[in-house]
């Protein structure tokens, strides 16, 4: 069954998938075969839902976890400084037009926001999980993603669906299944199906009343 966690874990694997392409991407631009341009459309979106992800963390998690984990959260707010500082980094050196600079940026940003989403799957939601209640955990779960504006919910389905895999898709199907009203799950389905094209079928046959 899936829980409200799953949500969260889905999108770190989308965060870590999406992140090591625009690594790889930037290395390829700072060896001359490619321009930046590409890069930085698929950067600022990156960096648009992973400030939703942290502001909900900020807001939602972490005063929760405070009540029952004290001082466990205020290391993971100090690396969400720090992912700031490199995202800045990286349009810094990209408006320079320096690809090595913003090589060098986006594998620091690889790298450190690779060690953080660990961090917390491991220590932080762990605890989240073993002390917050099921019940408070969707609850905040659903403001975490209150912090997406709902005109760009197409684009949030559009990116994450093609990133993560199928035991993810399920879970975050199964999660806004349980979470939204029946018209919004009805375009959110169609917006799923839109975005993974033929393994639509693999979700159908995890999921049968999808179909």
């Amino acid at each position: 069954m899936a829980i409200p966690i799953d949500a969260i874990r889905a999108i770190h694997n989308g965060f870590r998938k999406d992140m090591a392409a625009i690594d790889s991407a930037a290395y390829t631009a700072a060896r001359g075969r490619d321009g930046l341009g590409p890069v930085l459309k698929r950067f600022a979106f990156f960096n648009e839902i992973l400030v939703w992800h942290a502001s909900g963390e900020e807001e939602a998690v972490f005063p929760e976890l405070e009540s029952v984990a004290p001082l466990v959260a205020e290391a993971y707010e100090r690396d969400h400084r720090g992912l700031d500082s490199l995202c800045d980094l990286i349009r810094q050196t990209a408006n320079a037009s320096d690809p090595l600079a913003t090589a060098r940026a986006t594998a620091a940003l690889n790298f450190h926001l690779g060690i953080h989403l660990n961090k917390e799957d491991a220590h932080l939601y762990r605890i989240f999980n073993e002390r917050v209640s099921l019940p408070k955990q969707g609850a905040i779960v659903g403001k975490m993603a209150q912090k997406v504006p709902q005109e760009r919910f197409p684009e949030l389905v559009g990116w994450l669906y093609p990133l993560i895999g199928p035991d993810d898709r399920e879970n975050m199907t199964r999660i806004w299944q349980q979470v939204m009203p029946e018209p919004a799950f009805a375009g959110a389905r169609k917006l799923i199906h839109a975005a993974i094209g033929n393994d639509w079928a693999e979700l159908t046959r995890r999921i049968p009343e999808l179909k």
